[in-house]
């Protein structure tokens, strides 16, 4: 029988930092592997030339499989998305041709939680920036800190992340209170109030909400307003979440004391660079959940979903598994 053939959409540096060596050489032993070999974007027509005698897509975050794309593809039998995010895929699309879409499941919770305790570190003591003005030759001018025992994280947004940093928060000494509106809070530890209660109790508010058109601009100019002066914020989650004119203005008007971002309105889901060079921020490109755990967890599902698949079994992860006509044909013609 012959092998089925995976083409993966990541580039080569993507395929070193959000696939791994470990999941590439398992994806190759159970199917045929081809690989981009550009660093640039793909487009519909790019895509669809490479993709074009593949069976199957494992997709980074980069490529955009929308409807064209995949009415460009008539042997396609599934895309697999390697994260939770499948946004980049038009799900419609490829339910209207019977093929199938996969995500993985979450592998980032720990990786995202330590990074989240890190930018409250690094907020409250300026570690880096003394570090940064040794590195360059000169002597920082000591600061007071602020310690995170006693103070009150705000977390907005209560899912899996936004669990365990909890969690981790009470360990430290914290108070924690918790806006959403669709969570059950069971923890006694925790407090539930709206979103307008908890901002002006919050001595770092962070941002863990689900990005949706309803979500769209949820920390806005009113939001910051309700801040107190002193506080932090902190975005881990999605850049459509904040309004970045509004943020600005609070940073330059000494509206909050500071923030740290992970994610951003920028390419890619890349803080925005206006806001990432302001004194008052501190910012990483989108590496929050980028820890080998975090990202062989996802891919070696990829992996299994694949195998699954060459096996003629509908994988775990389908997000349209009723509409997967193409695999269905497959697994009965087995």
């Amino acid at each position: 029988m012959p092998r089925l053939t995976v083409f993966m959409t990541h580039s080569p540096s993507a395929l070193a930092n959000y696939y791994g060596p470990r999941a590439l050489g398992a994806l190759q032993a159970v199917a045929a592997v081809q690989r981009g070999a550009a660093e640039s974007d793909w487009t519909a027509q790019t895509l669809a030339a490479a993709a074009r005698d593949c069976d199957i897509i494992v997709s980074d975050r980069r490529a955009a499989c929308s409807a064209e794309l995949l009415a460009r593809l008539p042997r396609l039998l599934a895309v697999c998305r390697c994260a939770v995010d499948i946004r980049n895929i038009d799900v419609a699309a490829a339910s209207a041709q019977g093929i199938l879409v996969t995500q993985a499941s979450a592998g980032f919770v720990n990786s995202v939680t330590e990074w989240i305790v890190g930018a409250m570190l690094e907020l409250s003591r300026g570690i880096g920036a003394a570090a940064a003005t040794y590195h360059a030759g000169a002597v920082p001018v000591a600061r007071m800190g602020r310690e995170l025992r006693g103070a009150t994280l705000g977390i907005v947004g209560y899912g899996r992340i936004g669990r365990r940093l909890a969690d981790a928060a009470l360990a430290l000494g914290m108070r924690v209170i918790v806006a959403d509106p669709a969570a059950e809070v069971t923890n006694p530890g925790l407090r539930k109030l709206p979103l307008a209660e908890l901002l002006p109790q919050a001595d770092y508010t962070v941002c863990l909400a689900t990005a949706t058109p309803q979500t769209e601009n949820l920390i806005d100019a009113a939001a910051f307003a309700a801040m107190r002066a002193s506080a932090f914020f902190i975005n881990a989650s999605r850049g459509n979440l904040v309004d970045e004119e509004a943020l600005l203005q609070a940073l330059n008007t000494g509206r909050i004391a500071g923030c740290a971002l992970d994610v951003g309105r920028a390419p890619d889901q890349m803080p925005s660079l206006q806001l990432a060079r302001h004194p008052r921020v501190i910012a990483t490109p989108h590496s929050g959940g980028l820890t080998l755990p975090a990202i062989e967890h996802q891919s070696m599902e990829t992996v299994q979903q694949v195998t699954d698949i060459v096996h003629r079994r509908m994988p775990q992860g389908g997000v349209n598994a009723v509409h997967a006509t193409r695999l269905r044909t497959f697994i009965d013609a087995g």
